[in-house]
């Protein structure tokens, strides 16, 4: 499902954006009984932007943010724990990706398949951004 993150008349064209698209997760999410004993699928899409000149110049991994890293940050905080809301799901990951120094402005969308009914899924968009120093 596309993102459209960051609206493009506010584009520095010296950052890069990272885009981690359809990462597919199982977690316990929701307040129902079956919902807390079994767990269930999610998709996790998310628009990272940060400065990727030294990464360029140099290309040195230890000069550019690693997406690798933050994917399996974010894999390990979705199975390993437990969500009453997709919201807090959602504002969990983002502080995570948020928590990298690097990291300019984020946006992360969750969708939770089949949670309604005639429905392919529900989701929930949350972004931040670090202010200017």
């Amino acid at each position: 499902m596309p993102i459209h993150a960051l609206d493009d008349s506010h584009i520095d064209h010296d950052l890069a954006t990272i885009r981690i698209k359809n990462l597919r997760l199982r977690t316990h999410i929701g307040i129902k009984e079956d919902e807390i004993r079994n767990r269930q699928d999610v998709v996790i899409n998310a628009v990272i932007r940060y400065h990727a000149d030294k990464a360029v110049e140099f290309n040195h991994i230890e000069q550019a943010l690693n997406y690798r890293t933050i994917t399996k940050q974010v894999i390990a905080l979705v199975e390993d724990n437990r969500f009453l809301l997709l919201e807090r799901m959602t504002r969990e990951v983002l502080d995570l990706i948020m928590g990298h120094e690097a990291v300019l402005t984020a946006q992360v969308e969750i969708d939770k398949p089949h949670a309604l009914r005639f429905a392919d899924s529900v989701s929930i968009t949350l972004s931040d951004s670090r202010r200017p120093r």
